[in-house]
């Protein structure tokens, strides 16, 4: 599969196949996510794989009770080991490194034949507990992962000449 194939089959999965992900799968999918770059090579990103129904189930409350979390064969709970650093821009480092981690890890999905989605509405202190996770790692997203039942219809996006300025903002 074409690298832009796979950016624009990407969607947010909602719906999963009662399919376990294969274990090679699984890892090669994690792999992509550990390639990724990140500020100073700090590769703050730690994972946490949930495959066990009962501990789906409790994420599933810890977010909000969307039960698609519960549903999905796996929740990947993406954390940070981190120092809190401070980019020279102003920005933390770890919520970006993580996000391009799991871009990579959604990415690398869809050409297995898998879905992922994105969860930022949890409660990470509740995570924290679940998954006994010590006070000085961030807990960053969630994210589900296994085979779609439906693929929904794509979005709408901007066009380019709506969200790219050249040499400056006008």
């Amino acid at each position: 599969m074409e690298l832009m194939e796979a950016i624009r089959m990407r969607r947010s999965i909602r719906h999963y196949q009662p399919v376990p992900v294969e274990r090679e799968k699984l890892l090669r999918v994690l792999e992509a996510g550990r390639l990724a770059p990140s500020a100073r090579n700090e590769q703050e990103w730690r994972y946490i794989i949930v495959e066990e129904a009962c501990m789906r189930q409790k994420l599933m409350q810890a977010a909000s009770y969307q039960s698609f979390v519960a549903e999905a064969p796996v929740v990947i709970v993406a954390c940070a080991k981190t120092d809190g650093r401070i980019m020279q821009c102003g920005q933390l480092a770890y919520p970006i490194d993580v996000a391009i981690s799991l871009d990579h890890i959604t990415l690398k999905a869809v050409e297995e034949g898998l879905g992922t989605c994105w969860i930022g509405a949890f409660d990470a202190n509740q995570v924290k507990a679940l998954l006994n996770i010590p006070d000085d790692v961030q807990v960053v997203e969630l994210l589900t992962l296994g085979y779609p039942t439906k693929i929904p219809n794509s979005r709408t996006r901007l066009s380019l000449d709506e969200i790219i300025q050249f040499e400056k903002w006008k």
